[in-house]
């Protein structure tokens, strides 16, 4: 009631969009020019600047997860620690749709337009890009893994 009643009057007398305040969120993310509407542009303008917007939530999802699934992070050496943690974002469809939905929130309306046409297509690459994010950075997730409740 408070938020109608104040807040979201003055929110919508802005004359800034949804859109548009969602592409201000993202970080600059240096791209090779492609062509508009295709899953190459998609990749390259609104995936990776989505994904490193949302990197910090990403690494306490998984950390997170393996804490869920009782991942033994802190005592597995390393090329196991990324094993456990690739294969747990491989095959848990629950994890896959979380970070899918994560992504596709910080869609603009047209990018969702694209993301609806060529969904399989646009699932794979998100879930490919965040594993490679994640495999990069098993050090924080397994120092998160680690606390008592991942803050």
């Amino acid at each position: 009631m408070l938020f109608t009643r104040y807040i979201r009057p003055y929110l919508l007398s802005d004359m800034i969009s949804a859109d548009e305040a969602l592409l201000a969120l993202r970080p600059v993310v240096d791209t090779e020019p492609t062509q508009a509407d295709t899953p190459d542009q998609l990749h390259h303008h609104t995936l990776r600047p989505v994904l490193k917007l949302l990197n910090p939530r990403l690494l306490l999802l998984m950390a997170d997860f393996s804490r869920d699934y009782r991942l033994p992070l802190a005592t597995a050496a390393a090329p196991d620690q990324q094993r456990l943690v690739v294969e747990l974002l491989q095959r848990n469809a629950r994890l896959q749709h979380t970070v899918i939905g994560m992504v596709c929130g910080l869609f603009t309306t047209a990018e969702y337009t694209l993301y609806r046409r060529q969904r399989s297509e646009i699932n794979r690459r998100i879930l490919e890009l965040a594993r490679q994010r994640v495999a990069t950075q098993l050090p924080e997730i397994v120092r998160l893994a680690a606390l008592p409740d991942a803050v």
